[in-house]
């Protein structure tokens, strides 16, 4: 199978995240960039890891009116990435014009159309944080309800914690895309994540890609560190 894992670059420091993205090509499917990233370095701090070959994961979250988040995903394109999100939460016209504004600018770009996913809920959250939030019912009913409205509204997947991943399979079926982060390998430190499992039960579950950060980014020797997980999950 192809290595489903992107490894998390949470850093505003371009030359490392470089860097870092020379070492690990070749031993992860595909480097995460989200808002800390973005946000210091922008579009262009992107093309530059793009430029070391490894795909993609533009992690932006998009939460708005559906003409902006449309916007926004049209924008997104022109940094060429493998995977694409915005938050489930949203709702159905905001998925819908994400949708529709991908494959307009897929094809306006002639490039290769990326996935598009949806977050549920995010894997710092459990039970009591939905509840001061006003949410009712569990984290995996919420996420359930979201992962359908997603599939709906057209987009390939969703990203989940590995505690969820059955119940997904069973809800939005085989083909339904799932994006883990909360991974931690045998004995490391769960950090901010509740909802954790270790790489090979996720895949186990029926994961695509794992999202995996620290336990790869902070090891003396990342690519090893990759290497040992990718190991770890192989049938």
């Amino acid at each position: 199978m192809p290595n489903p894992i992107f490894v998390a670059l949470d850093t505003q420091d371009l030359t490392a995240a470089t860097d870092l993205a020379k070492k690990l090509s070749g031993s992860v499917g595909g480097i995460k960039l989200g808002l800390e990233f973005f946000s210091a370095n922008g579009p262009d701090g992107v093309r530059e890891i793009a430029k070391t070959g490894v795909p993609v994961f533009l992690d932006l979250k998009f939460h708005d009116i559906p003409n902006t988040v449309a916007g926004a995903v049209r924008a997104a394109m022109s940094v060429g990435p493998s995977i694409l999100n915005v938050h489930a939460a949203g709702g159905e016209a905001m998925m819908k014009a994400a949708a529709e504004a991908l494959d307009e600018a897929t094809t306006a770009t002639d490039c290769e159309r990326p996935l598009l996913i949806a977050v549920t809920v995010l894997t710092s959250l459990d039970q009591s944080d939905l509840v001061t939030v006003g949410q009712s019912g569990t984290p995996e009913e919420q996420v359930v309800r979201l992962a359908r409205l997603t599939q709906a509204s057209g987009l390939d997947g969703v990203v989940c914690s590995p505690r969820e991943i059955g119940a997904i399979r069973d809800a939005c079926g085989a083909d339904f895309k799932l994006i883990v982060p909360g991974i931690r390998p045998e004995g490391s430190d769960t950090g901010d994540q509740k909802r954790t499992l270790t790489p090979k039960q996720a895949i186990d579950a029926g994961a695509d890609y794992l999202v995996i950060g620290r336990p790869i980014t902070a090891a003396s020797d990342p690519a090893v560190a990759a290497k040992a997980i990718a190991a770890s999950i192989t049938p």
